[in-house]
């Protein structure tokens, strides 16, 4: 063991085992990283919607699978971004990158169990009708039955992921199908697509901070790229790091702008912002069977994506325990050989989450479909300002590492250093534009902006429910990180 080589590092490839292929990486990638719900609710920018999201690809979603691919070739452990910034900067900051990107996981398990309703609600008209408490029972009890697949056998619970993933697929196939059977049939697109002037976030086109927050949206609607190597030890053949990253983000670019142009062609623009929109677009274009069809698939699709987090996010706080940063009863592991006790964490936290803005939290909603809808849309953004920060440390790391440990990037190199240097620039601004763009505006009509004005890294952002909303729990979720921080070092004195 070197003076800089992490414990989890030593030990974590024993413990777990190395059962994830290219395919497999591609699935858990897609699950993470493509919230096909997104392409609805980034209909309210109009046609500027594909500006977005080819502005976000290129500044951010390409430096981060840069960034991530080499420094996945270099140290493939377990833990991602918690290992690399320990690298980089150290035990504190290591930890403290790590909750960053942990902390999100929790916040979107609600998100996902919120989705699941969503789309059930579709299917089953009664559910959806329920009151917002019952609801929130319903979520708690999808949020415990994700957790009971999440650690059952790794290669059980892998290939319920991939047979779904290949369900997820049809159903956005089927999105931008209905667009098509749509104009065919002779009905004129209800946003017009194709005006490609309107693609440009100019002033011209009604820019503001509203529109602005957008791309805010778009890089929430890209973040987890570095997720899959959370389970870095678990990988069969390294060549899996860099073609997940290929053909991961390949399938996210597309099916996002088919997925947007089907709902934009299909459905009226005051429905089209709704998370289940991307369903209804489906009954529009090929018939209300087939968007019940497509709204049972997305039911699936995002419980799995609640059991992808968990088990996924897990290995986060797995490795903190395996280095005495948390209690070590963090890191144990079940007879199946999976970190049983972090699933089980994260769980609870998520149903206490759930609990708290669907039982506690009081609604000034008229419907439990929009209560579902501000939650759903807080707790995403307040994820983008907490995941951003950490992707902004991801892109510093690769600049220290890449200088420090000179012989294994010659040993593993991807490219010149002047293409990291130019990722890491390019991805870090992108992240921090997405942190303010997030505070700056709702991204649904449901919460309000008009409170005021407040001067945000140089920029007049509105500061209405949402901000606090979104900032307040961003804010909190970091004190959180630093103390727990400190709470885990102090028990591991005690030890």
């Amino acid at each position: 063991m070197t003076d800089d080589e992490l414990l989890s590092e030593r030990v974590a490839g024993g413990i777990l085992p190395r059962v994830l292929t290219t395919f497999d990486m591609v699935a858990i990638f897609v699950a993470i990283v493509l919230f096909i719900t997104n392409a609805a609710v980034i209909q309210s920018a109009g046609p500027a919607a594909f500006g977005w999201w080819i502005i976000a690809f290129a500044l951010f979603l390409v430096p981060c699978a840069i960034v991530t691919g080499q420094l996945g070739v270099m140290f493939p452990g377990e833990g991602s971004i918690y290992l690399w910034t320990s690298k980089a900067f150290g035990p504190f900051w290591g930890f403290f990158a790590g909750f960053c990107a942990w902390w999100p996981g929790v916040l979107v398990m609600v998100a996902t169990g919120t989705l699941t309703m969503s789309f059930l609600g579709l299917v089953f008209p009664a559910l959806g009708e329920l009151p917002v408490q019952a609801q929130g029972g319903i979520i708690v009890l999808i949020l415990v039955l994700a957790a009971v697949l999440a650690v059952l056998r790794f290669r059980l619970t892998q290939n319920v992921v991939n047979a779904v993933f290949v369900a997820y697929g049809l159903a956005i196939v089927l999105m931008f199908a209905a667009g098509v059977v749509h104009l065919l049939r002779g009905n004129p697109p209800a946003t017009d697509p194709w005006d490609f002037a309107a693609w440009s976030p100019s002033a011209e086109h009604g820019v503001n901070f509203a529109n602005w927050s957008f791309f805010g949206l778009a890089v929430l609607a890209l973040l987890g790229v570095e997720v899959p190597l959370n389970m870095g030890v678990e990988i069969r053949h390294e060549r899996a790091v860099t073609r997940y990253l290929l053909w991961g983000s390949l399938a996210v670019m597309v099916a996002y702008l088919a997925a947007t142009w089907g709902v934009m062609v299909s459905v009226p623009p005051d429905r089209a912002a709704g998370v289940t929109a991307v369903a209804q677009a489906v009954g529009v274009g090929l018939g209300e069977w087939a968007g019940r069809l497509v709204a049972l698939l997305l039911a699936a699709m995002f419980f799995v994506i609640t059991v992808v987090y968990d088990y996924s996010f897990a290995r986060l706080i797995f490795v903190s325990g395996l280095d005495r940063r948390l209690p070590a009863v963090v890191s144990h592991v079940n007879a199946h050989k999976v970190p049983d006790v972090a699933v089980w964490i994260q769980t609870v936290l998520a149903a206490v989450f759930t609990v708290a803005a669907y039982v506690v939290v009081p609604f000034a909603s008229a419907t439990p479909a929009d209560a579902q809808t501000e939650v759903y849309n807080v707790l995403q953004a307040a994820v983008t300002v907490i995941w951003c920060l950490s992707i902004v440390v991801l892109f510093v790391d690769v600049l220290i590492i890449l200088r420090r440990y000179r012989t294994q990037f010659e040993a593993r190199r991807l490219a010149s250093p002047a293409v990291f240097w130019a990722a890491s620039i390019v991805g870090a601004l992108a992240s921090l534009v997405g942190v303010v763009a997030t505070l700056s505006g709702s991204w649904t009509p449901l919460i309000s902006n008009d409170a005021g004005t407040v001067t945000l890294l140089g920029a007049r952002v509105a500061y209405g429910t949402w901000f606090w909303l979104v900032g307040g729990i961003a804010l909190a979720s970091l004190a959180v990180g630093a103390l727990l921080y400190l709470v885990g070092r102090a028990h591991a004195r005690t030890r």
